[in-house]
């Protein structure tokens, strides 16, 4: 039985509007077909002439006739935003990092996701493992592009063990049929210590080949470890030397495969380069930057764009553009930024920078150590409120704290262990500013406090 398709708002304006469509209907069918979830009905509503049926909250249904143009909207939002359920990982992977937190905390912290509609609206990794011959068939009718993909192996025994899931190893054919299919796909390699490294990952990427141009890229990360990983799988964390053998895997590979098809296809992610203390490649070795949620190429995109913003900027401080932005006039100015280990040292370069520029200029960057996880996890989207409030509550802050966005719960002004902005503010007595991810971003959020 299909689930029933509240509709949450209409837009004002809309076609919904004008047709007397209101908060709290219920959207039934459109032109005869039950609606599974949000791709039948974007796939429903692109004809020109459309037929909706909807109850009213008196319940009385209303068939309405829609004359509109081609692919045109309706203007309705639904309470749930995926009409359908959202389906939980059935994997018990060894790698997980859910598995690996504490209890007690927000209970939407513990779900895990693993639904390929997900993967499409939001760019979600799915197992395989949880797809159906049907999900598949309309993942292609509708060419729902690009499916992100956790791959881990290539190995259908190892990817048993890894998922722990005695299917996870045939889930894989279904690359065979998204290939066919001609879906965009992206590849995800968690890599584990001694599990699915050296011959494993060689072996991986080799096999993935075949689905190129299909499959666009694939990332290598190396597995998370919190501290919270008693009775779980036993992995230990990466080494200088084990990421040094891994860069000069991929870089072989990207070689090759850049020869081949013009793309170097498989990436590392920065972890690995950081680690083996290696240079970031140049920016045309990312192939556009398809996986930056996954950590491939973050820092070199935010260098490259701190460098053109930063050329932008010194041009105007050194022909005197703006009496507001002074660099050879000393005003002392004293800021604080907070990030994770893992950035730190191209956040301190990107300060010093800004320092050099601007007489009178100070930035202290703090590295924050991740007591909440462990050590161990150096990024700063697992950072939580109570381990930077900890860490910075007895040191002089100047002006402000500068923290970059993904300390914060998507869209609301609260950290990971459900601290709010505001409760920070308090307990360090310092204004704290939010900063986007890019380098123009931490330009203008230094230069809007030296303008005060």
């Amino acid at each position: 039985m299909a689930a029933e398709h509240i509709i949450k708002s209409v837009k004002p304006g809309s076609i919904a509007e004008e047709m007397g469509i209101e908060s709290g209907d219920v959207l039934l069918s459109i032109g005869g077909h039950k609606i599974e979830d949000i791709f039948d009905y974007q796939y429903l509503i692109q004809d020109e002439y459309i037929e909706a049926a909807v109850r009213k909250a008196d319940g009385e249904e209303w068939l309405l006739e829609i004359d509109k143009e081609y692919s045109e909207d309706l203007g309705i939002e639904f309470e749930n935003g995926l009409m359908d359920e959202y389906r939980s990982c059935r994997n018990k992977c060894i790698f997980c990092f859910i598995d690996q937190m504490p209890d007690g905390m927000r209970e939407t912290l513990y779900f895990k996701d693993d639904d390929s509609r997900l993967s499409f609206l939001q760019g979600n990794y799915v197992t395989l493992t949880n797809m159906s011959d049907h999900d598949i068939e309309r993942i292609i009718q509708y060419h729902l592009s690009p499916i992100n993909i956790s791959v881990q192996t290539m190995n259908p025994e190892l990817r048993c063990m890894m998922l722990h899931n005695r299917f996870a190893g045939e889930a894989l054919q279904k690359l065979d049929r998204l290939y066919e299919g001609g879906i965009r796909m992206n590849g995800q390699i968690v890599l584990c210590k001694g599990v699915n490294d050296g011959k494993e990952l060689d072996f991986s990427i080799r096999s993935l080949m075949k689905y190129l141009p299909q499959m666009e890229s694939v990332s290598v990360v190396p597995v998370g470890l919190s501290k919270y990983r008693d009775g779980l799988y036993p992995l230990t964390p990466f080494t200088k030397e084990d990421a040094e053998e891994v860069l000069r895997l991929i870089h072989g590979w990207q070689e090759r495969i850049y020869a081949e098809h013009g793309t170097h296809f498989i990436h590392a992610s920065d972890e690995w380069y950081i680690l083996a203390g290696e240079e970031l490649p140049e920016e045309e070795r990312y192939d556009g930057y398809l996986q930056l949620e996954n950590g491939v190429g973050m820092v070199r995109l935010m260098l490259t764009e701190f460098d053109e913003a930063y050329a932008r900027l010194s041009k105007e401080v050194h022909r005197g553009a703006s009496e507001e932005i002074r660099g050879g006039e000393k005003r002392e100015i004293r800021l604080s930024m907070a990030t994770g280990k893992l950035a730190y040292p191209y956040i301190r370069q990107m300060a010093d920078r800004m320092e050099k520029l601007f007489l009178g200029l100070t930035i202290q960057v703090f590295a924050i150590r991740n007591d909440f996880f462990g050590e161990m996890i150096t990024v700063s989207g697992l950072l939580t409120g109570e381990d930077i409030m900890a860490q910075l509550k007895e040191q002089e802050l100047g002006s402000v704290l500068l923290l970059p966005q993904n300390v914060l719960r998507s869209g609301e002004d609260v950290f990971l262990d459900d601290m709010t902005l505001s409760q920070m503010e308090s307990a360090l007595q310092v204004p704290v500013d939010i900063v986007k991810s890019s380098g123009q971003d931490f330009v203008n959020a230094i230069v809007k406090w030296i303008k005060r």
